[in-house]
Order: C-alpha cells, then structure tokens, then sequence
C-alpha cells in the first residue's frame, strides 16, 4: 500500500506543470484536490495521519522521504520474527526482531519498542551470548526507569546534578539501608514502585549478576522485588481497599489464594527473585536479611526448588558458587 502510495506522488510531481511549482508542498497539494488525482490525495491523507504536517517543513521532497519510510512496516519484521522464532531459526528471528526496532519510530503503538528489545535479549539469553544481552536489558532500563536513570548518573557525577536525580539518590539509597538494615518486612512496609516495564530488564540483569558472584546484582533484584510485590499488593488493595501489608509470609497467604495472583507470581519468577535476592544480600555481607528471605522462601511448600535450596541455606548459610558465563 505504501508503495502504491509513494508511486502515486512521484507521478504527480513528475508532472511539468508541478514541476514548476518548485519544492512547495501546498502548492503541489492545492494542485492534486483541485484536479482531483484521487491517489495521491489519499497518499498525503494518509502521510499526514502518521506524521505531522508541519514536521514536513511545506517541502514536497520531504513528504516524499515519508512517505518512502513509511514502507518500512516494523510490525510486519516483527511478525516475521515471531515466524522464525518458532520455527526455531534463532539467528533469523533475531535478525528480524533488530530490523523492526531501528523501524522502532514508525511503530503505531510506541511503547512496543520496549518489547522488542525483550524479545531481542531473550533470543541472546538463549543463545548465550550475555554480553549482548546485558547491554540490551541495560538500555531497557535507561529508556524506561527514570529513578533507576537518575539515581544511576547521580552516582555517576560528583558536581552539578538536577534535584531529580538528586531525588532518586536519595530515594535508592533509603531504600537500600532499609532492606539490608531492617529487613524486607519493613522494606515493602515503606515503599512502593510499580514500573512494570522496566521489572523484567532488573530481574534477568539480578539473576545473571547473582550466578556471575557480582556485588551489584542486588540493587536490580531489589527494584525487581519491590516492582513485582507493590503489583501484588496493588491487585490486593483493588480487590479490597482498606488491603494493607503486614509480612511476606501473609502475602504469599494472598498470592496463593487468587488464582491471577498465582499466575503472575510464577510468570515472574517470585520465588527465584526471593532466592537470589538473599543470596545477593548474603554475598554483599547483609546475612540477617539474607537470612529473613531464605526463611520465609523455606516455608512456602509451593515454592518448589527454591523452597529446598532455601532450607540448605537456613541450614548453613553460605555464598553460592560462582558460575562462569560464556
């Protein structure tokens, strides 16, 4: 369609009367309603629909470039994508995927960039190749975590910082000294933080920082942690407004009770977020919430394999080995 419609305009401004018109892009368009070329009206119509017009600069080449680029379709790569994905051509897929994010400006629903670059750091997570992946689950969380961003470039300078970045510092810092000094309880009794976006970018960096024995592998579970448990308790408090929290183990009570609830905890992975937020603590030398969160993951019978490596902490505590990633 696209084609047609740029095919459509370049004849028009082949024509010498239009020609002499020069590169005004509302002569040429009074030129096309007034002699009713019908395509090519429907062909600016539809330009002016997806891009703004005065973004065109009144110049007919430049609505012509936008039209041309219009024919780049990311969700048509994107589907492709998903096509080689379960065939289970990997290296297509991903070639795919990445052809439909540097489209990722023409996309009709903006926010699907983000999805994209799931999409693209899962295949790299399944092809092991983890550097890729990390610095695609990185700009995930640049693009979409602003107090992570801000807190992150705080830390970064030591001079002239806004008041938002500031702020974020000084909010990821308090959280910090609460969840290692006073335990995830009172964590989660303090905060909230339902970036839904940017939950799964830090739970994949924690697990992959946590095996790889690396000290920052506990801020990104944490912000995963408080992301997935302030969800639960905003469904909680949906379902029943006066909802306030208490402990863990009361709200995997909850969890365990509604069956939406279920679901998204295991779609997230709770109880491995748990884990290895522990472990991450314990690693970091913070042992008494370490130990808080293996001990309430020993008690949930459905927590299945972190329940027993749970156990095996509480037992003895100790730092998990390091794993070597290609």
């Amino acid at each position: 369609m696209f084609e047609r419609m740029e095919q459509d305009f370049i004849n028009i401004l082949s024509i010498n009367e239009v020609r002499r018109m020069g590169d005004a892009l509302d002569w040429v368009e009074r030129y096309i309603y007034e002699r009713r070329h019908t395509a090519a009206a429907a062909a600016l119509e539809e330009l002016y629909y997806r891009i703004p017009k005065a973004s065109l600069g009144n110049s007919a080449t430049n609505a012509l470039e936008a039209l041309g680029k219009l024919k780049d379709y990311p969700e048509a790569e994107y589907w492709i994508g998903e096509t080689f994905r379960i065939e289970g051509e990997l290296a297509l897929a991903l070639s795919q995927y990445r052809k439909a994010y540097a489209y990722r400006e023409l996309l009709e629903n903006s926010n699907f960039d983000t999805d994209l670059q799931y999409k693209i750091a899962g295949i790299l997570r399944t092809r092991q190749e983890y550097n890729e992946m990390e610095k695609v689950l990185l700009s995930i969380i640049a693009d979409s975590d602003t107090l992570w961003a801000d807190a992150a470039e705080a830390q970064r300078r030591t001079g002239n910082i806004s008041q938002a970045q500031a702020e974020a510092s000084f909010a990821s810092q308090a959280m910090t000294r609460t969840l290692e000094n006073e335990g995830p309880s009172r964590f989660l009794t303090l905060y909230r933080y339902d970036n839904n976006r940017a939950e799964e970018a830090h739970r994949l960096l924690g697990f992959y920082y946590a095996v790889s024995g690396r000290p920052s592998a506990q801020q990104h579970l944490m912000f995963a942690f408080l992301i997935q448990n302030s969800t639960i308790i905003g469904e909680l408090i949906r379902r029943q407004y006066d909802f306030s929290f208490t402990t863990l183990a009361a709200l995997s009570d909850e969890i365990n009770r509604i069956p939406i609830l279920s679901s998204y905890a295991e779609e997230i992975e709770y109880y491995r977020t748990v884990y290895y937020l522990a472990a991450s603590l314990f690693r970091n030398g913070k042992s008494r919430s370490a130990l808080d969160l293996w001990t309430f993951l020993s008690e949930q019978s459905n927590a299945g394999e972190w329940r027993n490596r749970a156990l095996a902490q509480v037992r003895n505590p100790r730092i998990d080995p390091v794993v070597e990633m290609p």
